[in-house]
């Protein structure tokens, strides 16, 4: 405790570590948005597999599918502008968002396979079909996606300590 009696105060975190952070941030959010919009766009549009909520009427699920595809290109235009002023502040690491980008793609996938298709049963990939070879991929190609941008951030963090230790040194 300090001598006025409160507890001392946090260490500030660095401005280096919100960096990294803010570039993971802005990948993810970036995953998020682009696995979306692409979803929306093969699946919904092209393909007519299904909409984001096929509980109801064809009317409701064409509401959903715009308020799915606003949310999609809010995500990714927030995303890029956030990006941009990384760049603009000479912060930007592209380790860091690549790997954020591919957990966003990752684990949007995998919340839409699991908690969309299965728990909330808002929908299912295709209809008259078969479903585990759909769900094995979907959810498979989520978990790729995953895994790899967390290696992507593993590997980025890694290399970031060598740097901070070749400043020192």
């Amino acid at each position: 405790m300090a001598a006025s009696g409160r507890p001392p105060a946090a260490a500030p975190r660095s401005r280096a570590g919100l960096l990294e952070r803010r570039n993971v941030l802005v990948g993810i959010l970036f995953g998020c948005g682009i696995i979306a919009f692409i979803d929306e766009a093969v699946f919904h549009q092209l393909l007519h597999w299904h909409h984001f909520y096929d509980r109801s009427t064809p009317d409701a699920g064409l509401v959903s599918d715009g308020l799915f595809h606003a949310f999609s290109w809010f995500a990714t235009v927030a995303s890029l502008f956030l990006f941009a002023d990384l760049r603009r502040r000479n912060a930007l690491d592209t380790r860091r968002w690549v790997g954020g980008t591919l957990v966003g793609i990752g684990a949007f996938q995998l919340y839409d396979g699991l908690m969309h298709h299965k728990i909330l049963d808002l929908h299912q990939i295709r209809y008259g079909v078969d479903l585990l070879p759909y769900d094995l991929l979907w959810n498979g190609a989520a978990a790729a996606f995953l895994l790899a941008g967390l290696l992507a951030l593993r590997t980025a963090g890694r290399a970031g300590r060598r740097g901070d230790a070749a400043d020192r040194g």
